[in-house]
């Protein structure tokens, strides 16, 4: 099952974001897929801020991965630039360990991802309106989306 909510601002972006912020837990897989500007760094530093995280949390395109303390620990990944890449980065210490682990655009390393996870997609309908997707892999991000979308 899929589920949908059409998001009109940022503000409200960020309200998702920090109501799922508020259900995760260490070893929780998010992965995040849309076009470039879709929001996929604007919804991952809410995710964060939700999370408890302080820092300034901004997009590691050219470094991979950032990560950052909170309540729950952060791994945010942008594997991007990874897409001709056959190299064993060691994503199983990274998704099995004590942090919530983000992914933007995971369908690029897909066959390294966990079997259970949570995949949301953003579709940007307008300027700041977005569509955003989740779709749940999994018991337990079944349970946490209907927990956020009750």
């Amino acid at each position: 099952m899929k589920y949908e909510r059409i998001i009109n601002s940022e503000q409200e972006t960020e309200q998702l974001a920090q109501q799922l912020a508020s259900l995760l837990k260490p070893n929780d897989v998010l992965t995040l897929e849309g076009d470039l500007g879709a929001g996929k760094t604007t919804f991952t530093k809410s995710v964060a801020k939700g999370l408890g995280i302080t820092r300034n949390v901004n997009s590691p395109t050219f470094t991979i991965l950032k990560q950052y303390e909170g309540r729950v620990p952060l791994n945010h990944l942008d594997v991007y630039r990874l897409a001709d890449s056959d190299e064993d980065l060691g994503w199983d210490e990274l998704f099995y360990g004590d942090a919530v682990s983000i992914i933007e655009w995971a369908h690029l390393i897909e066959e390294d991802l966990p079997p259970e996870k949570l995949a949301i997609q953003i579709h940007r309908l307008e300027e700041d309106k977005r569509k955003f997707t989740f779709e749940p892999f999994g018991k337990r991000y079944e349970q946490l989306c209907e927990e956020l979308f009750e």
